[in-house]
């Protein structure tokens, strides 16, 4: 009896502890990621007064530019540490914690692109703040899947390749039609489209942490497993695809109605994905599902204009 209460307790301590390191490494990866932003918003302002070809217009000058490859490697800092917390934590805790970011980069843009932060803006990053400690006390606390060969089983369903199938229709038809003709008059388009690629990234980042925890800790060489490198090629192609088309859409609209749209899509996709592979909601009670809910449906009215 005494042995058995001191495996969960052992369980418990374990979990708690994953919890938290995931938290905190989703939070600073916030903060790197929210600069990010500003830095190669910068960076294209720059190439603008040079200018230079527009990345709007499939210009690719910003390469040149050591401000922009300063934003990319704070944004590879910030997606590396996220990377990270989703291999210690529920990906519906770490991605609505990606709205931190929208607040840091509402901040640093008021300060440095003189994009002004109005009263509902100040409101905004208050909702912001509110809800992401809501859906922090009440987020799932345990692991959705324990190993690379649940996660196999999982990723076979129907539901989730359906939404693969969708996420891939859409992405071709922004790309070769409604990108081409509405993409500079209308913001939801190409963030759409990183939106919903960016939901694929982060289930792929998902198995790739549960992957390298497994051979980390010796249970098995996960990377003798054909699914770990078909999720570090979705990965590396997902992130190319959204990196050229978020900078489409910085570079023709201002960063302080790009980021929050971008992080409303973006996260309400990834929870999409997330219910849908993980089905995570499903071990949580009535009361956490109502709380989180609760929280995200707060940061999601958190508009911030300029």
């Amino acid at each position: 009896m005494s042995s058995t209460t001191e495996m969960t307790n052992n369980v418990t301590h374990y979990d708690t502890t994953s919890f938290y390191i995931g938290l905190g490494l989703a939070i600073s990866s916030s903060g790197f990621i929210g600069a990010s932003f500003i830095i190669k918003k910068k960076a294209l302002i720059q190439l603008q007064r040079y200018g230079g070809l527009r990345a709007s217009s499939g210009g690719f000058g910003y390469l040149k530019e050591w401000i922009w490859w300063a934003g990319l490697l704070s944004m590879g800092i910030g997606e590396a540490a996220n990377f990270v917390a989703y291999a210690f934590a529920p990906a519906s805790l770490v991605t609505p914690l990606g709205a931190l970011s929208v607040l840091v980069s509402a901040v640093l843009a008021s300060k440095y692109l003189n994009e002004k932060l109005n009263l509902l803006g100040k409101m905004g990053c208050l909702l912001c703040i509110l809800g992401s400690t809501i859906i922090v006390l009440h987020s799932p606390k345990e692991e959705e899947v324990g190993s690379l060969s649940e996660l196999i089983v999982k990723v076979r369903e129907p539901g989730y390749v359906s939404y693969v199938l969708i996420v891939i229709i859409c992405t071709l038809s922004i790309i070769f039609h409604f990108g081409p003709a509405y993409g500079k008059q209308n913001i939801f388009v190409y963030i759409c489209l990183c939106s919903s690629v960016g939901s694929l990234t982060v289930m792929s980042c998902k198995g790739l942490g549960l992957a390298l925890k497994e051979t980390i800790s010796g249970k098995e060489n996960a990377f003798a497993n054909w699914l770990t490198w078909v999720f570090i090629f979705s990965v590396i192609l997902c992130i190319m695809v959204q990196m050229n088309y978020l900078n489409k859409s910085l570079d023709l609209f201002d960063t302080s109605v790009v980021t929050p749209i971008y992080y409303v899509c973006f996260t309400t996709l990834v929870i999409v994905a997330s219910a849908i592979l993980f089905r995570e909601w499903q071990k949580m009670s009535a009361e956490d599902t109502l709380g989180a809910s609760c929280g995200f449906l707060r940061y999601h009215n958190r508009y911030i204009p300029r």
